[in-house]
């Protein structure tokens, strides 16, 4: 599964500490090759979560892996 990246999920990962963002990106890069990982779906969206410590990324599957929002935990899901 390729995965793309929208602008915001690109701001905000340019935001994160660089070992942090890292993680993030080679954590979805597994989920994508395996579907292994923290990654639940939400509520009320057709849309799935992978945690990370205290950061989040929000991403959608159809077809390819569209992830939307990546940042900290008490702002992701505003």
């Amino acid at each position: 599964m390729q995965i793309e990246y929208t602008r915001t999920a690109l701001k905000g990962l340019r935001k994160l500490p660089s070992n942090d963002a890292i993680t993030i990106i080679s954590k979805l890069e597994a989920y994508a090759e395996t579907g292994a990982g923290d990654v639940k779906k939400l509520q009320g969206v057709a849309a799935y979560r992978l945690r990370y410590g205290n950061y989040r990324a929000i991403f959608q599957i159809e077809g390819n892996m569209l992830v939307v929002k990546i940042a900290h935990r008490k702002d992701i899901y505003q």
